[in-house]
């Protein structure tokens, strides 16, 4: 209670003093402080309701704890016990499950500020936050809409509308087509006269939804139909526009902030290349491409961009940038961005705070030349997707199991999650956002790396394989990145780590050392033998550990406090609690410490392990047993190309053959709809349908029957 006096009193001094220096010096050091419930001397609002759900949710509540201020929380029905609902004070039911008919509809919010009595809302990212209707709404209800004004929401929401503003606000622009396109021929004409490659996308759109690129006429046509379609089920508008593609250039965003009496600030950049369909994987701030002539340069062109529609609030000005360092104004979102504690983490700010303050009216309480760089951050976007298909198609299910790296130094998890907690197919499939910070780039690179390891997530198929492999990569170490990234980098697809001779040694070590430490603990039950009579004298294992398809001999010798094991004629001293229950194992192996999870283990010997973030299927026998599995029968796979089954969970939109009809191979069969994404399913092979399992409108699982072939 002491340091929060402190706190308070300091933060009364310098209000009064208006010493924007300190200020802002004090804020970084504030901020270690984050979410404390100390009292804010200034006076905003009672009550806030948070018209969102999930992660960002959860961040508004904390901040709007530690200002003293009330939250009511919105939900649909599937989503009464998450963890937002239980954070805030109150909580409303919106609707059921479907977007549509909860979160994105406006009389059930409406009603739900009336009736609790909400003075302001705060929209966070997705759903509302970008609709221009919602802020005339709460606008004509007294309602204050933490964000910019409905002028500013229309102008820079609207692609078409923000580019011509953009202009005339001398923000550099990419060449492109200002104005609505109407449907595939016009957008074939539009992208001939343009030059292919092309960008088309949703003219009200954002996160990667609603675009797609094309590289020719029949390109051009798909993607217009899908970009319109994903549109309308995301955004409720299906207006599309036509830009000349940028190939190979790094996306780059200027945090931007604002208040309602004319200042603006430019809150240094985020480096967002690491992308997978248009959407964000992983981020960094600062970039370390951008030198301090840029960095200026593209952040006045942001605060003239902003000034330009008086913008008042957070919001971010995203660019392309080419090899050459010439950038393009991309678009404006005109609201929190999802990688927005990166930009907290280098400054000290607390970009929901401010966002509070300016909603209320006060001005901005920092000066431009106080705004600092301190140290380096990283974010990595935790998804419950397959990182196997296409970079990361979802995956839904029960956390049944889930645990937070908080112990580690330097980690901030911002998520929306518990165990227990359900990945539906009606939402983003996210599951929190993981940021390190440290003193330089290689220190939060190394806390990412740690985090990531100590990152518990069971009961759904999970990204961090990915992630892990990205921020180690030798290319992503040295800052060499586009958004190209990931398809330059794995151009047959992500297959996992591959581990160096090293590393497989280190990985048949752990496995034979953990099937060594099961056995000890099957000899024991509560400390004691099973058989008191019987003596358990085996000291040696010999093994055949298999991996990829390949046999390896290893030997453990079990000594005083740990085992000594032998693989390719090398010995290695190896220890650990072998605590066996717990999620997570530290193995010492020889000077080195690695950090394993034990994902399950059989009787036949198969064994998962997770080891440097890729999942590993292993088999360990002993010899004899080694010998006798060669009599084993082998299962037969299962010929793929004469079926189709879904690659993920989610809706069917479309349904384009019947039984009896002939299709090519490549040829679009039907269309399914996940996290608001639309995935065209393909005939793997030229032949006839003979029978057709789906139709619109119905859900279907991961590996369900679509369709099958003759």
């Amino acid at each position: 209670m002491a340091a929060l006096r402190v706190i308070i009193d300091v933060q009364k001094v310098l209000l009064k003093g208006q010493q924007s220096a300190i200020w802002a010096r004090w804020c970084y050091f504030a901020s270690r402080f984050q979410y404390s419930t100390a009292c804010n001397p200034e006076k905003t609002f009672d009550k806030i309701l948070i018209a969102n759900r999930g992660e960002i949710a959860c961040r508004v509540i904390k901040s709007c704890r530690k200002l003293g201020i009330k939250t009511v929380a919105v939900h649909s029905d599937v989503d009464s016990a998450a963890v937002h609902v239980k954070m805030a004070d109150e909580a409303v039911c919106v609707g059921p499950a479907p977007t549509s008919k909860s979160y994105l509809n406006m009389d059930a919010i409406m009603e739900a500020i009336r009736k609790t009595g909400a003075q302001a809302v705060h929209p966070g990212y997705g759903f509302l936050s970008e609709n221009k209707e919602f802020a005339r709404r709460l606008a004509a209800d007294n309602v204050t809409f933490i964000g910019p004004d409905t002028h500013a929401i229309q102008a820079m929401g609207d692609k078409i509308e923000s580019k011509l503003l953009a202009k005339n606000a001398k923000v550099n622009t990419i060449p492109g087509f200002d104005g609505v396109v109407k449907d595939a021929d016009e957008a074939v004409r539009i992208a001939r006269e343009i030059g292919y490659p092309v960008m088309i996308k949703a003219s009200a759109g954002g996160g990667g939804k609603g675009m797609r690129i094309a590289w020719d006429d029949e390109e051009t046509r798909e993607g217009f139909r899908f970009s319109s379609q994903e549109a309308a089920s995301s955004f409720g508008d299906d207006r599309l526009l036509i830009e000349k593609f940028i190939d190979n250039p790094r996306h780059i965003e200027i945090q931007v902030l604002a208040d309602k009496h004319g200042n603006a600030l430019w809150l240094n950049e985020r480096e967002c290349s690491i992308q997978r369909r248009n959407q964000k994987v992983v981020e960094e701030a600062p970039s370390t491409f951008l030198d301090s002539e840029t960095r200026r340069a593209m952040g006045e062109q942001a605060v003239s961009l902003a000034k330009a529609v008086k913008y008042s609030s957070a919001g971010t000005v995203e660019f392309l940038v080419d090899s050459k360092k010439n950038f393009y104004f991309l678009e404006m979102n005109t609201r929190l961005q999802v990688e927005h504690p990166i930009t907290e983490c280098i400054t000290g700010l607390d970009l929901v705070e401010e966002m509070i303050r300016v909603a209320k009216g006060y001005s901005l309480r920092h000066k431009q030349a106080d705004i600092p760089i301190n140290g380096w951050a990283v974010e990595c976007r935790v998804y419950a997707e397959d990182p196997y298909k296409s970079f990361g198609l979802p995956s839904i299910g029960r956390l049944s199991q889930y645990s937070e790296p908080h112990h580690l130094p330097g980690v901030r998890v911002d998520s929306g999650i518990k165990e227990g907690s359900d990945i539906s197919i009606y939402y983003d499939p996210m599951i929190s956002k993981l940021v390190t910070h440290g003193s330089n780039r290689s220190k939060a690179l190394k806390r990412m790396e740690d985090a990531l390891d100590n990152y518990v997530i069971r009961g759904v198929t999970h990204n961090i394989p990915l992630l892990r492999e990205v921020i180690t990569h030798p290319r992503f170490i040295s800052g060499d990145i586009t958004t190209k990234f990931l398809p330059e980098v794995y151009p047959d697809g992500f297959k996992g780590h591959s581990l160096t001779s090293q590393e497989r040694n280190d990985l048949l070590v752990i496995a034979a050392s953990l099937y060594v430490a099961f056995q000890a603990r099957s000899h024991h039950f509560l400390n004691n033998s099973r058989v008191p009579v019987a003596k358990n004298d085996v000291k040696s294992w010999d093994l055949s550990v298999f991996v990829d398809g390949t046999n390896h001999s290893v030997v453990v010798t079990k000594l005083k406090d740990h085992f000594s094991v032998e693989v390719d004629g090398a010995k290695v001293n190896v220890s650990s609690e072998w605590n066996l229950s717990a999620p997570l194992m530290s193995v010492s192996i020889g000077d080195t410490q690695k950090t394993i999870q034990c994902l399950g283990r059989d009787a036949a010997g198969n064994i998962s392990i997770q080891f440097l973030g890729t999942v590993y299927k292993l088999q360990v026998l002993t010899k004899h047993a080694a010998e006798l599995s060669k009599y084993m029968p082998e299962k037969v796979e299962e010929d793929t190309s004469s079926i189709l089954r879904s690659p993920m969970p989610g809706t069917v939109v479309a349904v384009s053959v019947k039984p009896g009809d002939m299709v090519s191979e490549g040829q679009e069969i039907c269309v399914i709809e996940a996290m608001k994404m639309q995935n065209s399913m393909t005939a793997a092979k030229t032949a006839k349908v003979t029978s057709v399992h789906c139709k619109p409108g119905e859900t279907v699982g991961e590996g369900d029957l679509l369709v099958q072939l003759e």
